[in-house]
């Protein structure tokens, strides 16, 4: 089988893999506040976190930097729960701001995210790979499946406001809630290993 067949769809797995579930709170928490009519806002965003990610995916993977496993698992428990906690202070659904801070939330944080990734790929890389091929199929494969996911949130997200008429502010701050709870005890427990 080649690289890209091989690293294309554990891409899509790493990031969709329900044992690790950090990944999903993040973008869940990132996209929430958008409906399917905020697709253009919502693909600016999703391509900020592509882009803080890719970078650091590339430079640990190429071993340019390092950043302990211990201290990249708690920050980005960290970063799901600024994300979440964000949601809250939404209260206008227009986003007329050019660039939102949830923008730069989402580039910076990708750069973190990125590290996070790494780890599986590095552990996957053989003497006599073709880096460059793996860690773009690898990648390609994450954002499959980070379109993937956000399909799922604006799918639920439609639901739960359009059709079932759920006040969309009392909505996102319900699911915010949650995902900050969770990504705190996550945190907590990552804070512990280091």
């Amino acid at each position: 089988m080649s690289d890209f067949g091989i690293f294309f769809p554990t891409g899509i797995e790493h990031i969709t893999d329900l044992n690790g579930i950090d990944h999903i709170l993040f973008v869940t928490a990132l996209c929430l506040r958008y409906l399917w009519t905020d697709w253009k806002k919502l693909l600016v965003l999703v391509t900020a976190f592509t882009i803080g990610h890719s970078i650091t995916l590339a430079l640990s993977t190429l071993d340019i930097i390092h950043i302990s496993r211990d201290w990249t698992e708690f920050l980005i428990a960290v970063t799901i729960i600024i994300t979440a906690l964000s949601n809250l202070t939404v209260k206008d659904f227009r986003f007329t701001a050019k660039l939102p801070v949830i923008y730069l939330f989402a580039l910076i944080f990708g750069l973190i995210h990125g590290l996070g990734f790494s780890t599986l790929l590095k552990s996957m890389l053989g003497r006599d790979h073709n880096i460059v091929v793996q860690l773009l199929a690898f990648n390609l494969g994450l954002e499959v499946g980070q379109l993937v996911i956000v399909a799922i949130v604006l799918l639920i997200s439609f639901i739960c406001v359009r059709l079932l008429r759920f006040n969309r502010r009392d909505f996102l701050v319900f699911v915010s809630g949650g995902i900050a709870a969770v990504a705190l005890e996550m945190a907590i427990e990552r804070l512990k290993a280091i």
